[in-house]
């Protein structure tokens, strides 16, 4: 399995240039009271392969999965190798560093 870890930088860059698709694993109650901006919500808890693939080959680009700290994002990449998906980016510091950092979010 391979997790490619990416900070709060890359995050930022990437969503600048469009080119980063944050899928925030965090429950709904959780990205419903604040998230980064322009993240999608696909709860760990209702996790499901084709869902996720589907929503990352309609988007087009970089899918990375982000979550309160960076745990459940990891086990988010495993489950999706586990099942096939060529996923390995997620951001490692989560929505609590980006709020943390006094960076924007969205509600």
């Amino acid at each position: 399995m391979t997790i490619v870890d990416l900070d709060r930088k890359a995050i930022k860059e990437g969503l600048a240039e469009g080119a980063l698709l944050v899928i925030d694993v965090r429950e709904a109650y959780e990205f419903e009271a604040g998230h980064i901006p322009g993240s999608v919500s696909h709860p760990l808890s209702e996790f499901d392969p084709a869902a996720l693939a589907e929503l990352v080959r309609a988007d087009g680009r970089r899918p990375v999965l982000s979550c309160a700290a960076g745990v459940r994002s990891a086990n988010a990449l495993v489950a999706a190798q586990r099942a096939g998906l060529d996923l390995s980016e997620h951001y490692r510091g989560g929505f609590k560093d980006w709020y943390g950092a006094g960076e924007d979010i969205a509600r």
